[in-house]
């Protein structure tokens, strides 16, 4: 039964049934009716105000990490045009995860083309609405953008330090805390960074023992990227996500590059 179907049926048997008591009990019944089929019109009337405040309800739950993503996801290309791609996929992710099942336990009406972009845009509005942070404070030249990310991993309680230039194996900052070990590479890029970087810290976290990996950029990623994270284990990360970032579990015996047994500090 449809939305509109349940409204008719109410309004039937509340005027058939109001209709029966006026006849036996005279013009108080009859006004009773009237108030109770205005009460069903008023509240269908109210309705899509109350589907509105729902949907921000929800949305404002996440809503920092909602501005995190859009501009992680949003990007300018070489020609000027703000790319927002990637975005526009989390926000539909998010609606259809987040919103509409909210929506669908209250019996809230069928999604509709015009009730899905009324979604889209709150999610729009509540996500610009954030402060976050500037983005200029991360540097642009790579190294300092790993010494950077370094400090925002150890503000973060991780004694985090940078690999060398050469023979790092992919690895820019090794960091430890609680007897995990996280192996991280940073890419300061002006679009989404692809599965590459995602399948080299992959190796670097072999080469390294790596408990975590994480690959670290200003910038998104593209679905490639996040199909080979999903599957392989790696966090994907916006250097505003590293002072919130917390050892994921207890690490056990592991091996130092070049075979060599190392325990954790935990066992230490």
């Amino acid at each position: 039964m449809t939305d509109r179907s349940r409204l008719v049926a109410r309004l039937f048997w509340t005027t058939v049934a109001g209709g029966c008591l006026a006849f036996w009990l005279g013009p108080p019944a009859a006004a009773a009716t009237g108030l109770a089929l205005a009460a069903l019109l008023l509240h269908r009337l109210d309705r899509p105000r109350r589907v509105r405040r729902l949907i921000r309800r929800v949305t404002r739950r996440h809503a920092a990490t909602l501005a995190l993503r859009r501009r992680q996801e949003s990007y300018t290309d070489a020609y000027g045009n703000l790319i927002r791609d990637g975005w526009e996929r989390e926000r539909a992710y998010f609606a259809e995860r987040n919103v509409v099942p909210a929506l669908e336990a209250r019996g809230l009406p069928e999604i509709d083309d015009a009730l899905w972009a009324d979604i889209l845009a709150i999610i729009e509005e509540v996500a610009e609405a954030v402060d976050l942070p500037d983005e200029d404070e991360a540097p642009e030249d790579g190294i300092a953008y790993e010494r950077y990310c370094a400090a925002q991993l150890r503000e973060a309680g991780w004694e985090a330090r940078a690999t060398r230039a050469s023979g790092d194996q992919g690895a820019d900052i090794v960091a430890e805390q609680a007897g995990i070990r996280l192996v991280v590479q940073c890419k300061r890029y002006a679009k989404p960074v692809g599965n590459g970087a995602v399948q080299e810290i992959v190796a670097a976290t072999h080469y390294w023992s790596g408990d975590m990996a994480a690959v670290v950029s200003n910038a998104g990623f593209t679905p490639a990227a996040r199909k080979l994270a999903a599957a392989t284990g790696i966090l994907l990360l916006h250097h505003d996500d590293l002072p919130e970032l917390r050892p994921a579990r207890r690490a056990e015996t592991r091996r130092r590059p070049g075979g060599q047994r190392d325990s954790t500090r935990a066992e230490r």
